[in-house]
């Protein structure tokens, strides 16, 4: 006897073909997008006063030194030929050689972008299940003591600057208490994991801001979940609540939110600039402060295009984890 497909199976396997497309077109997009980055950065730091020949000679040089180590750099050519090279090397994979430590730009934003990643890691990792455990406590108790509670003082903590709470965090914990390092400092040859206590202030000041986002993201699916006819109609014939919440509720209202979790995420990338800036550490943000005073273009298009390539596959990512999640959701354009 011939077992009917299930229509969720059908409507998965069916979906497929447009999913590559989604997909392919966000790629595409993507490209676009880090190509206009790389264009707006070498701009800017086209318009910005001076060049990397001028900031690491110093005002005291000579005109005649100036230009033969701009001749050197090869900053004595046309702006858009200087573009063009980058561009064409970038897509060869060569980042080409910093004007400052006349090292690989590769090998040094990579090393640090390590750094940053295991700070941006160990901050996912804790604000994925306390947003959405936080977004469900208060969305189920919509508009009772609770939810008022938590609105409260997410909607307090989204209005804080990250360095304000960063500043506020430090002036606490490492001048008062002295219980943790106000700077990350590492030693030679260590790695940030080698020194845990200095992740403690970053990750918390990256936290609050994000995790207030994403508990009131959260929070709104719940609650608008909770009203729908379906769990009402549970409800009444009986159907105990954590059956209700685990069945009806979670699965209506997390698939839609992903999406804007990751995008909310995505800010995560900047915020942690500004927390490295914060707290000294060792991570792209200072890589970036450097190569800006130093006017290391090539560093600098290296740092936004990796920060901009994260922010694109982090929104990917959710887009395509909220149609896995649930396949009948119509793909995002």
């Amino acid at each position: 006897m011939k077992t009917a497909a299930h229509p969720h199976a059908e409507q998965t396997s069916a979906g497929w073909g447009p999913l590559w497309r989604f997909v392919g077109r966000r790629l595409v997009l993507g490209v676009v997008v880090l190509g206009a980055v790389s264009a707006i950065v070498f701009t800017a730091t086209e318009l910005a006063t001076g060049d990397a020949a001028t900031a690491s000679l110093g005002s005291e040089a000579t005109p005649e030194a100036v230009a033969a180590r701009r001749a050197e750099l090869g900053l004595d050519r046309p702006a858009v030929v200087q573009y063009a090279d980058w561009l064409g090397s970038a897509l060869r994979g060569d980042l080409g050689t910093s004007y400052v430590s006349g090292g690989s730009v590769a090998d040094l934003v990579f090393s640090r972008a390590v750094n940053s990643l295991v700070l941006a890691g160990i901050t996912l990792a804790l604000l994925v299940p306390l947003a959405v455990g936080l977004g469900v406590w208060a969305g189920l108790r919509a508009s009772g003591a609770a939810d008022r509670s938590i609105s409260l003082i997410t909607l307090t903590l989204v209005s804080i600057p990250e360095f304000v709470t960063g500043s506020v965090l430090v002036l606490v914990f490492a001048v008062q208490l002295d219980w943790l390092p106000a700077v990350s400092v590492i030693g030679p040859g260590q790695g940030v994991l080698s020194n845990p206590e200095i992740l403690v202030l970053p990750v918390i000041t990256l936290l609050v801001g994000c995790i207030a986002h994403n508990t009131r993201l959260v929070r709104a699916g719940v609650a608008q979940s909770a009203t729908s006819d379906a769990v009402v109609t549970a409800r009444l014939n009986g159907v105990p609540e954590r059956r209700v919440v685990r069945k009806y509720i979670l699965p209506a209202a997390i698939p839609p939110v992903i999406p804007l979790l990751a995008r909310y995420t995505a800010l995560l990338v900047g915020s942690a600039l500004v927390a490295e800036t914060l707290f000294g550490f060792p991570g792209l943000a200072s890589v970036l402060v450097q190569a800006s005073v130093g006017r290391d273009v090539p560093t600098v298009q290296a740092v936004g295009l990796l920060v901009a390539a994260l922010t694109v596959l982090v929104n990917l990512a959710g887009d395509l984890l909220g149609v896995l999640v649930d396949p009948l959701r119509r793909l995002p354009r």
